[in-house]
Parts: structure tokens; sequence; C-alpha cells
């Protein structure tokens, strides 16, 4: 063990009472009881560590100093799927899956992550998949219905049927008719992953 001056030592005391680093406080206990002359069996049991953990913590003291103290972060674990599948996979959420070949309306997270196994382009859980569509701009969302005429005068119908609901002839009266018979005209539209702020819009089954 190096010498520790006083004036090194009572940096050592400052570190272990004020440091949040619970890494950097340990680190500090141990060469203080180092300096002090305990040996280093009897500082790895009070400090639940091993012995040679105990003899790094000198060893890299020794050579580096204080610098020594400081945890080592790590970047952590590599990811899994990198920056291409990560594109592979929103491009295949924002595509309808009939298009590709699948008999689903729509994706959910299961039947995403089935299609992504069984054509081996990754291998992930639900939690990995919705974090990677998050991060690609791919959210749960409703899907939204829209309705066209193909009449090419429906325009000019349609405004003077408005016109009409609004302003009736002063001698005379409005019958409406609705030739479309008892069946619910509420679409049925369900949820799905999308693109952000760009729903599925899903043409409805009448006109």
């Amino acid at each position: 063990m190096r010498v520790v001056t006083p004036e090194k030592g009572r940096r050592l005391q400052k570190i272990t009472k004020t440091s949040r680093q619970p890494i950097r406080t340990r680190r500090a206990i141990v060469v203080m009881a180092t300096a002090q002359r305990q040996p280093v069996p009897a500082i790895a049991r009070l400090m639940q560590v091993s012995e040679a953990y105990v003899r790094q913590v000198i060893d890299e003291f020794n050579e580096r100093g204080f610098e020594a103290l400081d945890p080592k972060w790590s970047a952590g674990r590599p990811k899994k799927v990198d920056r291409a599948t990560r594109e592979h996979i929103a491009c295949i959420a924002r595509c309808c899956p009939r298009d590709l070949g699948w008999p689903y309306s729509t994706w959910s997270l299961s039947k995403l992550r089935e299609v992504l196994a069984t054509n081996e382009i990754a291998l992930i859980s639900r939690e990995t998949l919705r974090k990677i569509l998050k991060a690609e701009g791919v959210s749960w969302q409703a899907i939204k219905t829209w309705k066209v005429g193909t009449d090419p005068e429906f325009a000019s119908k349609m405004n003077r049927i408005l016109d009409l609901y609004d302003h009736r002839p002063a001698d005379g009266r409005v019958v409406c008719v609705d030739e479309f018979g008892p069946l619910n005209l509420q679409p049925r539209t369900g949820r799905g992953w999308f693109p952000q702020r760009k729903p599925r819009r899903l043409r409805a089954t009448f006109r």
C-alpha cells in the first residue's frame, strides 16, 4: 500500500461521508482500512467482498491514486437488434398485413412478433418489439374509416339536400327517405400499430 498522507486521509474520510456513489464510498473505505494496516481478510469480511476485490482496489489506488475510486461505468449490453433490422421491423409494421400475404387486417404485437420469428428476421420479446416500434415512430392507435360517392354529381346533390335541411320551402315540406334499410351504418374499426399521427384509414364497405 502506498503511503497515505494525513491530507489524503482526510480526503478519503470526506469521500466516505459525502459521496453519493456506493462504489466510490466502498473503495475509499477499503483504502482507508488498508492504510491503517488492517489485513486483507479482515477488510473483506468487514465490507462483505472477496479478498481479490480488496487487492484489486489497493493495486489500482497504488497505480492511479484517487482516480481509482471512481466507478467504471460500462456502455451496457450491446443491442441484440441492429439498426437495419429495427428499420425493417418498422417498415413491416407500417404495411397492411394482407398486402404482405398474412391473413390479418391489422398488426398486434403477438402477430408481428410471430411474423418476425417465422421469417427469421428477429427473435425478440413483445416488450422489446414495443420499444422498437415506439422508437421508430409507430404507435398503437384507432383506425379511421372514410367513404366516398361514385356519382360524378355527388357534390352538387349533397349540397342541395343539405340546403333543404336548413332552408325548407316556405309553402312546402321536406321528406327524407333512407333507402339503405335497417342495417347499422356504424363502422367497426378496431385498433392497430400505425405511424404516429397517421392512423390507418379503411374504406367503408358501402357507398
